[in-house]
C-alpha cells in the first residue's frame, strides 16, 4: 500500500478566510498587546507599589494576572440587537500584596481599553457578594512552605530511613525514584492562625503516580507566622496512632515492640501503558473515523465563531474557568446567553489527617491556563480544527497551542429508525463537539459542549487521572469504611466530584418561566368505562410554575420535568415554546455534595448542596464562586447562598445554576487510571415546542430503502460508477 504524506492537524475549510462572524466577540480575552499595555499601565501606578513578577518574591507586591472583565450582558444585548456599539472594554487584574502586614489578593478593573490618560485603576467590587474586592491570603509564602519541607525532612532522616527505607528528599535528588516529597492540606484557617497537615509520598519517577504513593507518616505544622524560624511542629500521626510531638513520637519509635506500617513503593504496578502485552490484535490499529470531504462547520477564528447546522454561537476563555460558550442561537433563534464551567470541587472522607479534610476547589489552581496541547487521534479526531489559548500570567503572556479541538462525529447508532411494511428509513446521528482538557495535578478533566441536529445542547464532564489514594495500614477493622485496598499498602478513598456550571438561558428571549410538569399516579371515573374498569388507575401531567428563586433535585424516577418557556412565544400548535433540562448521557443522574455543612468547606461553595438552581440573572452576579474562596472559605468573596434571595422569577431572565459530578467510590479498577466511560456525567437542554416539528429532518442524512426498489438517500447520493476496491489483507497504515 502506497504512503501518503498529510498534514496531521489539517486545515478545516479551503476558504475559511471568506466566513467572518457578524459581529465582534465582545467575551474574547485581552490580546497580548492589551494585556501588555494593561500591565505596564499597572506596574506605572505608584499607589499600588508593585515590584515586577520576574524579580518578586512572596514578601513583595505583584500581578498574578490580567484577563479580560466580562461585559456586562446589559450592555451587550443592546450591541447583538445593533442599537448600540460594542461595549467598552475593561480589564480585571489579580494582585498579590506580600509587602503589607496581613498578606492579601485582591482583584481590580483597569480601563477602559486602549490604555490612554482617561484610564483608571479601581478595585474591583460590584461582582462579588461580599461587598470588597480582596481576600486576606492565609498562606501567601508557599516558598518558603517548600523549603522549609525540604529541611525539615532533612532533620528528621533518620526516622524517614527507620520507617520509609533508604529514602532522599525530593528536592535535593530530583532524579532519585526512592525519594520522598511533602504535601500539605491546611487543617484550620482563621486570622493569625494556620494549621497545616504535612504529608509524605513517594516522588513517582518510576509511574508518575505521585498521589497513589502515601507513607502513612503524617506531621501538624503550626504556620501562623510568616517567619519560618518561627514555625513549629505539633503532633504526629503514624499507624493510626496520634503523638503529642516529635519526642513522644521519636521514644515510641525507639521502644521495643514498635510496630512499623507497611511500605507503598512505587513500581510498574502503577504504569499507564503495559507495552509488553500481546494479545491477539493489539498491534493492528483500531477503527478509526474519517473526514472524507473537509469539514461541514465553519470557524472565524480570529473572533472564535462557529456555524454548524443551523447553530451559531462564540467562544471565550478564563484563566479560571476555560472555556466558555456565547450567544447560541438555532436557526437564528436565541437560546443559552452563555454557559460555561463555574467551579470544579473534590471533597474526600477518610480517617488519617489528610483524607480526613481534604478538598479542592480547581479554579484556585487555574483551569484554564493547565488546559495543555491535545492529542490528534486520541483527545480528539486527526481530522478536527485545533484553537490555542493564551493566558496573562506575571508580566508574560503563555500560549497554551491547540488546547481546544472542534469536530464533527457520527455516532454508533442512528439518529432516527424506522421499519415498515415496505420499507425502513434510518438516519445517521451526527454531532458537532467542542472540547478541551484541564489537568488539575493528579486529575484530568474532559469538557464537551455538544451540538445535536435538532437543536439539543449537551454539557458534559469526563474524568481521568490517578486517584488521591490512602495509605492502607491493615491494622484497623473498619479500614474500608471510606474505600478499599487497592495495593500493598494503599487504599481508596471515597470523595465527591461536583462541576458547577452556568447555563443564562434566553429561550426565544429574554422572558422566560421555569416550569415543573409532574408525571403523577391517578385514579379516575371516565364516561366511556363500564363497571368492570371503574374507576381507572392511570396518570397525568400535573404543572406547577416556579414563581420564587429556588434550589432544585432531579427527581426520583424521572417523575418531573424542568422546562424554561417562553410565556409569549408560541409555535404553530400553540403551545409555549420552550427547553427541557435534563441529565444527559453521562453514567448516571448528576450528583450533589453529600456532606452537609463541610468543616472545610464553609460557605465557599453553596452551590453544591443542591442538583441546579433557578434565580434571576443580574449583573452583580456573573459567577457562582471565585478562584479566592479557596483562601477563605468561611467567609468568602462569593457566597452563592447570597443570590438566593427569594425573587420573583415568573417571565424574567433566568440562569439556570447546574451540577455535574459523582460519587467517586474508587476500586481496584481505578488502578492505575480512573477511566473516563465509568466517571462521565452530564446535563442535557433539549428544545420542547421549540419548533412546529423536528428540526433534524432538514439536515441530517438518512436512506429510505424499500423492497425491490433503488435506495432514496437525505442528504447526498452516491457517485454513480465508483467502486470499492478490496485491498490484500494484512494491509494498512499507522495513523
Amino acid at each position: 500500500m502506497k504512503h501518503v504524506k498529510t498534514n496531521f492537524i489539517p486545515s478545516h475549510n479551503s476558504n475559511k478566510s471568506s466566513f467572518e462572524a457578524a459581529k465582534q466577540n465582545v467575551w474574547a480575552d485581552l490580546s497580548e498587546a492589551e494585556a501588555s499595555s494593561v500591565t505596564s499601565f499597572l506596574l506605572s501606578n505608584s499607589v499600588l507599589n508593585l515590584t515586577d513578577s520576574t524579580k518578586a518574591t512572596s514578601d513583595d507586591n505583584a500581578i498574578l494576572l490580567v484577563e479580560l472583565l466580562q461585559p456586562n450582558k446589559s450592555d451587550v444585548l443592546s450591541y447583538l440587537d445593533g442599537s448600540t456599539g460594542a461595549p467598552t472594554r475593561w480589564a480585571r487584574a489579580v494582585i498579590q500584596y506580600g509587602a503589607t502586614e496581613e498578606p492579601y489578593t485582591a482583584n481590580y478593573m483597569a480601563g477602559p481599553l486602549p490604555i490612554d490618560k482617561s484610564s483608571v485603576v479601581t478595585p474591583l467590587e460590584f461582582c462579588y457578594s461580599s461587598g470588597r474586592n480582596y481576600v486576606l491570603n492565609p498562606y501567601p509564602d508557599q516558598p518558603k512552605l517548600r523549603k522549609w519541607a525540604m529541611s525539615f525532612s532533612e532533620s528528621i532522616g533518620d526516622i524517614l530511613d527507620e520507617l520509609l527505607g533508604d529514602v532522599s528528599n525530593k528536592d535535593e535528588h530530583p532524579y532519585d525514584a526512592n525519594s520522598v516529597s511533602a504535601a500539605a492540606r491546611v487543617s484550620f484557617v482563621d486570622k493569625g492562625s494556620l494549621m497545616i497537615w504535612i504529608s509524605l509520598l513517594r516522588s513517582g519517577l518510576i509511574s508518575d503516580a505521585t498521589s497513589l504513593l502515601p507513607q502513612g507518616l503524617y506531621v501538624q505544622l503550626n504556620a501562623s507566622t510568616r517567619d519560618t524560624a518561627n514555625w513549629k511542629t505539633l503532633q504526629w500521626y503514624y499507624n493510626n496512632k496520634l503523638y503529642a510531638n516529635e519526642a513522644e513520637f521519636r521514644k515510641a519509635v525507639a521502644s521495643p515492640g514498635f510496630k512499623k506500617s507497611g511500605l507503598n513503593l512505587d513500581g510498574h504496578w502503577a504504569d499507564l501503558e503495559d507495552f509488553e502485552a500481546a494479545p491477539l490484535g493489539r498491534d493492528m490499529p483500531s477503527p478509526t473515523m474519517v473526514q472524507p470531504h473537509g469539514a461541514r462547520y465553519r470557524i472565524d477564528e480570529k473572533e472564535n465563531f462557529i456555524s454548524w447546522m443551523g447553530f451559531d454561537f462564540y467562544l471565550s476563555t478564563s484563566s479560571d474557568t476555560g472555556v466558555s460558550v456565547h450567544d447560541i442561537r438555532f436557526h437564528g433563534d436565541t437560546v443559552i446567553y452563555e454557559l460555561g464551567m463555574q467551579e470544579a470541587l473534590a471533597h474526600y472522607a477518610g480517617d488519617d489527617p489528610t483524607q480526613g479534610g481534604q478538598e479542592f476547589l480547581d479554579t484556585f489552581l487555574y483551569m484554564g491556563l493547565y488546559m495543555y496541547e491535545l492529542v490528534p487521534g486520541y483527545d480528539c479526531p486527526a481530522y478536527a480544527t485545533f484553537l490555542s489559548t493564551q493566558y496573562h500570567f506575571g508580566d508574560s503572556t503563555k500560549i497554551n497551542k491547540n488546547s481546544i479541538c472542534v469536530f464533527e462525529y457520527t455516532a454508533d447508532f442512528p439518529l432516527q429508525r424506522h421499519t415498515a411494511d415496505k420499507r425502513v428509513t434510518i438516519s445517521r446521528n451526527t454531532y458537532l463537539v467542542v472540547r478541551y482538557v484541564s489537568t488539575v495535578w493528579n486529575y484530568d478533566y474532559t469538557f464537551d459542549y455538544i451540538f445535536y441536529l435538532d437543536g439539543t445542547i449537551e454539557v458534559k464532564v469526563r474524568a481521568s487521572g490517578f486517584i488521591f489514594g490512602a495509605f492502607w495500614t491493615g491494622t484497623q477493622a473498619n479500614e474500608d469504611e471510606y474505600g478499599f485496598r487497592v495495593h500493598d499498602a494503599v487504599s481508596t478513598s471515597m470523595h465527591d466530584h461536583v462541576i458547577n456550571f452556568k447555563a443564562d438561558l434566553d429561550i426565544a428571549g429574554t422572558e422566560n418561566t421555569m416550569v415543573r410538569v409532574g408525571v403523577e399516579p391517578l385514579t379516575m371515573d371516565y364516561p366511556w368505562d363500564d363497571e368492570n374498569t371503574t374507576p381507572r388507575n392511570t396518570m397525568h401531567l400535573v404543572k406547577k410554575v416556579v414563581e420564587k428563586e429556588t434550589g432544585l433535585d432531579w427527581p426520583r424516577n424521572s417523575g418531573e420535568l424542568f422546562l424554561v418557556l417562553n410565556q409569549n412565544e408560541t409555535n404553530a400548535w400553540g403551545e409555549k415554546r420552550g427547553y427541557r433540562v435534563q441529565p444527559g448521557t453521562g453514567i448516571g443522574t448528576p450528583v450533589h455534595l453529600t456532606i452537609l455543612n463541610s468543616t472545610t468547606l464553609g460557605k465557599a461553595a453553596e452551590w453544591a448542596a443542591q442538583d441546579l438552581w433557578v434565580l434571576k440573572r443580574k449583573d452583580t452576579e456573573p459567577r457562582s464562586s471565585s478562584a479566592l474562596n479557596a483562601l477563605g472559605p468561611l467567609d468568602p468573596i462569593v457566597d452563592f447562598s447570597k443570590f438566593v434571595d427569594g425573587e420573583d422569577i415568573v417571565q424574567d431572565d433566568l440562569v439556570v445554576w447546574f451540577n455535574l459530578g459523582t460519587h467517586h467510590i474508587p476500586h481496584a479498577g481505578d488502578i492505575p487510571n480512573t477511566l473516563m466511560h465509568t466517571s462521565s456525567s452530564s446535563v442535557m437542554f433539549t428544545p420542547f415546542n421549540f419548533h412546529d416539528r423536528d428540526m433534524s429532518i432538514y439536515t441530517r442524512q438518512g436512506v429510505k430503502m424499500e423492497h425491490g426498489k433503488k435506495p432514496r438517500h437525505f442528504g447526498g447520493t452516491y457517485n454513480e460508477g465508483v467502486t470499492l476496491k478490496k485491498v490484500r489483507e494484512n494491509s494498512y497504515c499507522l495513523p
